[in-house]
């Protein structure tokens, strides 16, 4: 038996790869940002991570399975770096001896290592970055923003758990409405899309639901009905009029972009 030549099966599975392609974009393009943002990083930075870990290590690495891009997960420690080293550009150079130091130790065959670390101990760190989402969550999904200066890693009076409490005496109508409707519209149309076939599958819940957001909140300014989402309700994100601002937003120009980020007013 002799292998097909690569670029005989590239093409043979690209009828795939295309649409799931697509669908990951979708979902992997505004979690970049996401990502970035909640890590007090550059916008520009977090699709630069996102092209990194879905091209470059795609190719290099030949598995039919893997996990590369962002990792919500670790925001809270990339964030802590950022603001406890002088410069976002030393953080680049830790993250890059990081990286060489995967790569000698992916050649010295250590990733066994992994292997004696007890199922219990991963379990316990994915529930808790589990939970500490959920409860982060919880007031945005309410409405307040009492305390929405945690999301800009500024210390204030209480912890997660207060917080969440506190946002039941603070619920906001309006917030609760296009939250519960967007929970209701997402099972809904995982369920509905459950046993279709074709491209309609193939579109994400969640991209919906930010449309779906968006409407709710433009349908309350044009109606009047309920109070409009805004100031820290919103997350606003630099717009680039031109192609040299837009170049601006990369990691190159961090300066006064991590202070105004710091200071919450992107918000």
């Amino acid at each position: 038996m002799t292998n097909q030549p690569r670029s005989t099966g590239f093409f043979k599975s690209l009828s795939s790869d295309f649409p799931s392609s697509i669908v990951v974009f979708l979902v992997a393009l505004p979690l970049c940002l996401g990502v970035a943002l909640a890590s007090n990083a550059p916008l520009f930075s977090g699709i630069i991570a996102g092209v990194s870990g879905g091209v470059v290590v795609g190719l290099l690495s030949r598995s039919h399975l893997s996990v590369s891009g962002p990792a919500a997960g670790l925001t809270a420690i990339v964030a802590s770096a950022i603001t406890s080293l002088a410069s976002f550009e030393a953080f680049l150079v830790v993250v890059v001896l990081a990286g060489v130091m995967q790569l000698v130790l992916g050649f010295c065959k250590a990733g066994i290592i992994g292997d004696y670390v007890p199922n219990s101990v991963i379990k316990g760190m994915l529930a808790a970055i589990g939970l500490i989402l959920i409860l982060n969550q919880v007031p945005h999904l309410l409405g307040d923003d009492s305390s929405f200066v945690i999301d800009e890693n500024t210390p204030v009076e209480g912890n997660i758990f207060v917080n969440f409490f506190r946002a039941f005496a603070n619920i906001n109508l309006s917030g609760v409405v296009i939250g519960g409707i967007c929970l209701v519209f997402y099972f809904s149309w995982e369920a509905w899309v459950a046993n279709k076939k074709g491209f309609i599958k193939l579109v994400p819940a969640p991209l919906l639901i930010v449309f779906l957001g968006v409407g709710l909140n433009y349908l309350f300014r044009v109606t009047q009905g309920l109070p409009v989402l805004e100031g820290g309700h919103l997350v606003s994100i630099p717009v680039a009029s031109s192609t040299s601002e837009f170049l601006s937003f990369s990691p190159c120009q961090t300066g006064a972009l991590l202070e105004i980020h710091r200071f919450g007013y992107w918000h």
